[in-house]
């Protein structure tokens, strides 16, 4: 009686050491029907940060604030970046006009202005030449000097190469300001409105926006502090996709393809159950996790899975343990149609 006791006692123990192995053994357990993972759920991470110098004037949000696509959440002292829009706005409108006027070239009056002053110094010519004529017929009288034809003589010349100079200044009115002075004025007008455009900007990369819907995870700096493009401001968890990180061994690679259905279920909510589907499937083999290592698959290469997960109460979160159950056999199609459908 003694011995098949003793017997049924050590296979009760070797039953009780198999059970507890299989639970205790963090690795893929398959059946006939399904493919039983695990692993931890991930998240995309950003950090938000400000691209220009500055101090920061407000804060908008907190550690734990559920944020929008779009929403403000920090600003710059914004003193400066006006002050570049206010210089650069002058400096746009009066190159502006410079172009204008060359385009719009020389007004009527200037062009009867230089008119006129052809026809004066015309006429002073005209005086110019009757006196040095005078003076020649006076010398040969003897009734003046050669000191005074010479002096007549001077006064003629000058004259009629000031009406040469006064004759090109009109023509150059009438024709208007040279193609390539206008050219190099449009240039530098445009110069201008890219240094304005180049302040707004700077204004508004002052206004730090959520950049997708997510949860602030963490506020790095407060009012006051010192901002640049190096120095984060709030590291922004994203809500939206939201994945399980799990490790198949090679054997069970080949039952996974892309838009697997699967339910994802964890500890904290027990019960529920989370829709999901595999979005990624490593191509590259690594060995086991710390996480998830035993004796078993110590030595064993594994390939990471990606199982996106429906999480609309964001219920979900980085680091969280889960299950994940893929169902078997994949003769049938069991890729999901429309994923997170209620």
């Amino acid at each position: 009686m003694k011995k098949p006791r003793k017997i049924i006692l050590i296979l009760i123990a070797i039953a009780v050491l198999v059970l507890v192995g299989w639970y205790l053994n963090p690795g893929s357990k398959t059946d006939e029907n399904q493919l039983a993972l695990f692993g931890n759920i991930d998240i995309r991470q950003i950090s938000l940060s400000f691209h220009d110098p500055e101090h920061i004037a407000e804060m908008k949000v907190k550690e734990g604030d559920q944020v929008e696509k779009g929403q403000l959440l920090a600003i710059q002292d914004l003193d400066r970046f006006q002050y570049a829009i206010e210089s650069a706005e002058a400096k746009t409108e009066a190159q502006r006009q410079v172009v204008t006027r060359l385009v719009t070239g020389s007004r009527p009056e200037d062009i009867r202005k230089a008119k006129a002053d052809v026809k004066s110094v015309e006429a002073a010519v005209t005086f110019a030449k009757k006196e040095l004529e005078r003076m020649q017929n006076l010398v040969k009288k003897r009734l003046t000097s050669k000191e005074s034809v010479d002096r007549a003589r001077s006064e003629y010349v000058a004259a009629r190469e000031k009406m040469y100079a006064l004759k090109e200044q009109q023509e150059l009115v009438v024709i208007g300001p040279r193609q390539e002075d206008i050219a190099e004025a449009k240039a530098l007008l445009k110069a201008n409105e890219s240094d304005l455009k180049l302040a707004k900007k700077v204004w508004r990369d002052g206004h730090l926006y959520a950049p997708e819907k997510g949860i602030i995870q963490d506020r790095i700096l407060e009012p006051g502090d010192m901002a640049d493009s190096r120095t984060p401001v709030y590291t922004l968890a994203l809500i939206d996709p939201v994945w399980a990180r799990v490790y198949v061994p090679e054997k069970q690679l080949g039952k996974l393809k892309y838009g697997l259905s699967a339910q994802i279920s964890t500890d904290s909510y027990p019960g529920k159950i989370y829709n999901g589907w595999v979005g990624f499937i490593s191509p590259t083999a690594e060995f086991t996790p710390k996480t998830v290592e035993t004796r078993e698959l110590r030595t064993n290469l594994v390939y990471q899975v990606r199982v996106f997960a429906c999480n609309p109460q964001n219920e979900l979160r980085l680091g969280m343990p889960v299950t994940v159950n893929i169902p078997l056999p994949l003769n049938s199609d069991n890729t999901i149609k429309q994923p997170c459908a209620d």
